[in-house]
């Protein structure tokens, strides 16, 4: 017989704490809705920044901002003040019935995607979720209306997740979204993060195109790493299988920006995918999906083709 002194501490290492889950909150902000894990800021939903919706800032698992500043704010670090209407994390696009929602218009009400109302700002033990509703308006003209679901989760130590749903809607006159390379769901990095800036910023997609290589090319996922406030930091967009032409082409630049586009294609080189413009019907709509993944260092180090099969199996 072993003795108790030793049977016990064995007793003690065989038990397995899991992790503590996340406390998420959602409160009403002036800009619209913050977004806290654990008390501490992890990202702010803005109604209007320009012409658009928007996210911003995004605070990775290190506690540091993962997205550029301006022109929310002033301009940080290896950033410029270049294309206005990169706004952190948004979604829009370059051609929708003739109209531009990419670029910030040149008078007010050449195009506007307009926050109508919060369905839902509410916090939980494991995630927060806000729920909007917008319409895109051109010259006075509604096109068409979008529900948008952000789902914000701290799914495991050192990652942090917005699942992000769009659900696009025609109103009583059919909409289309344009075949062009300006759009969709994008995000512009830190300054720092940005291959550009040679300070160790890398972008790679699922099937290992790195850099200037990964443009316009279809991926599953791209990942865009390099250091921000002083931590090597990561962040992903995870196309969802469910989402509407899965997978997709990709707008991504050394200098910072990449952005899931299911549009356009003749800007883009070749390719075998099914995308181009397409028509929404009166009444009828189509839903776009993606992950946006926040982690620790680069995209092997993170194991992000793991996490893509995790986070997209749920």
């Amino acid at each position: 017989m072993k003795p108790a002194a030793f049977i016990l501490p064995c007793l003690f290492a065989a038990v397995v704490v899991p992790p503590v889950a996340a406390e998420v909150s959602v409160e009403e902000s002036p800009a619209g809705a913050v977004v806290k894990i654990d008390g501490k800021l992890f990202a702010e939903y803005h109604t209007r920044s320009g012409h658009q919706p928007a996210v911003w800032p995004l605070i990775g698992p290190a506690g540091n901002k993962v997205t550029r500043g301006y022109p929310m704010t002033e301009l940080g670090p290896d950033e410029e003040n270049d294309h206005p209407h990169h706004r952190s994390l948004w979604f829009a696009h370059g051609i929708v019935n003739g109209a531009d929602f990419w670029v910030e218009p040149k008078k007010e009400g050449d195009a506007l995607i307009e926050h109508k109302q919060f369905e839902t700002r509410q916090g939980g033990d494991q995630s927060g979720t806000i729920v909007t509703h917008n319409d895109w308006v051109a010259g006075g003209k509604k096109l068409c209306e979008d529900r948008r679901t952000l789902v914000f989760s701290e799914p495991k130590p050192g990652v942090r997740l917005v699942d992000f749903t769009i659900e696009l809607k025609a109103d009583e006159e059919p909409v289309t979204f344009g075949d062009t390379k300006e759009g969709t769901f994008a995000v512009r990095v830190a300054g720092t993060m940005k291959v550009d800036a040679k300070q160790g910023g890398r972008l790679v997609n699922n099937n290992g195109q790195q850099d200037k290589e990964a443009w316009g090319r279809p991926a599953a996922w791209v990942d865009y790493a390099g250091p921000a406030e002083g931590e090597q930091s990561g962040l992903a967009i995870f196309s969802h299988p469910d989402s509407f032409r899965h997978p997709c082409l990709w707008h991504v630049r050394t200098y910072g920006l990449f952005a899931a586009n299911p549009f356009g294609v003749h800007h883009f080189p070749k390719t075998d995918l099914k995308q181009g413009a397409v028509t929404i019907e009166p009444g009828e709509s189509i839903k776009l999906r993606y992950l946006v993944v926040l982690h620790d260092g680069q995209a092997d180090q993170a194991g992000v083709q793991r996490l893509y099969d995790e986070l997209t199996s749920r």
